[in-house]
């Protein structure tokens, strides 16, 4: 089975880009934090990127305008127009957007450690995973998104959640995925019937389970 991102290495950086995303989102729930960490894999190394409206409208927002004029009005992200216009935007006419924080500082280094052709690598990956066409298909919330990356990259070599395959306490999951306690059942089983996980059983204390033979390719595994 060959795996979208195939070293070590590369799984170690999606994870840091998960966690870098979890203290960083400057808005809360799971939603504005979906739309962060995908703006986030756009502008990884300078800062800076494009986008199109696809890139937004793919990713099953309630109403991602609204959400990018809250990041543009809290300072987190910039662009030249409205996020309207950003909406509209085509292939053939990309928005610049830019996200400050992200931008190198005077030594050259930035938040992460990854170069220019990682980036794109982290953001397909990323951009599979969330826009996964049984997901799409049962039009999968925000969290339930942002749960199935989390799984992905939480699991042993085989499939099996958490470190030495003994399952993810929940405070790890809603660390990365921001779903309340009392929704945390339905986006498991949305996730079962999207054939993404099975077996999986959830407790006060955590989640165990295993991800379908179906998304193994899209699996970060946990170092032994």
């Amino acid at each position: 089975m060959a795996r979208l991102l195939t070293v070590p290495t590369q799984w170690e950086h999606a994870r840091s880009v998960l966690a870098h995303v979890a203290d960083h989102t400057p808005l809360p729930g799971p939603e504005a934090r979906l739309l962060v960490l995908m703006l986030t894999l756009r502008t990884a190394n300078t800062g800076t990127g494009n986008l199109v409206g696809q890139d937004l409208t793919a990713l099953g927002l309630t109403d991602p305008e609204d959400l990018v004029e809250k990041l543009t009005g809290c300072g987190w992200l910039t662009q030249p127009g409205t996020a309207g216009d950003l909406l509209a935007s085509r292939p053939e006419n990309p928005t610049p957007i830019s996200v400050p924080s992200l931008a190198p500082r005077e030594d050259g280094t930035g938040p992460f450690t990854f170069g220019k052709k990682m980036r794109p690598k982290l953001s397909g990956w990323a951009q599979k995973v969330v826009s996964d066409r049984k997901l799409r298909r049962a039009k999968a919330a925000a969290g339930t998104r942002l749960l199935a990356l989390t799984l992905a990259t939480r699991t042993h070599a085989s499939g099996i959640l958490g470190p030495g395959s003994q399952g993810i306490a929940l405070n790890a999951l809603t660390d990365w995925a921001p779903v309340d306690s009392g929704e945390l059942q339905h986006v498991v089983d949305q996730l079962t019937a999207a054939d993404w996980l099975t077996d999986a059983a959830l407790t006060d204390a955590q989640l165990t389970g295993q991800l379908t033979e179906r998304v193994l390719p899209l699996t970060c595994p946990l170092r032994a």
